[in-house]
């Protein structure tokens, strides 16, 4: 007997907010991550990442950004700075005047104002509350780098983990719903 996708989904739908208090959550997320379509995930953690009952986009991307490996930080830089345009990503820079941020964008883009791809030497040279800042730029002035980073993250949903039930719950819940219609 296959894994049984929509009986799981089923436990958390209705459940917008974190009141579905289940010790499993964790084991129930990775067992949907590994059994439902990327898309699928994808719309859940969008729908996580913009709720109202979770930290802020850029508060969660630093936590993830922290718990993820040298790989994982450069790929989410790569996603966060290809996001933003040229002009952005210059405000970016200029806006974070003499900071150690403005340093290190400085550096990895190496005076162009398009970024380069970022190794993951250089994505180890910054802190979450660096990635916390870009992060918060790019919602602001890149639509659609939730969806984005949502994607990314669907791929490394280890990482998603790391939130907690209540994010979890949120992701699972908006699963249930897509998953349903």
């Amino acid at each position: 007997m296959g894994f049984d996708l929509g009986s799981l989904l089923s436990q958390f739908a209705g459940a917008a907010t974190a009141t579905v208090t289940n010790t499993n959550t964790s084991d129930h997320f990775e067992q949907a991550a590994q059994n439902a379509p990327t898309d699928l995930l994808s719309q859940g953690l969008a729908a996580m990442f913009h709720s109202e009952h979770t930290p802020p986009f850029g508060q969660m991307t630093a936590q993830l950004f922290g718990q993820a490996n040298p790989n994982q930080q450069a790929g989410m830089l790569n996603q966060l700075l290809t996001s933003m345009g040229p002009t952005v990503l210059a405000s970016l820079l200029g806006g974070a005047g003499g900071s150690a941020l403005s340093g290190v964008l400085g550096q990895l883009t190496q005076g162009s104002t398009a970024p380069a791809s970022i190794t993951p030497e250089q994505a180890s040279q910054l802190t979450p509350e660096q990635v916390q800042q870009i992060a918060n730029h790019a919602e602001k002035h890149s639509p659609g780098i939730i969806d984005k980073m949502s994607s990314f993250y669907a791929d490394h949903p280890g990482l998603i983990k790391t939130l907690g039930s209540a994010a979890l719950t949120i992701a699972l819940a908006k699963m249930a719903e897509r998953h349903q219609s």
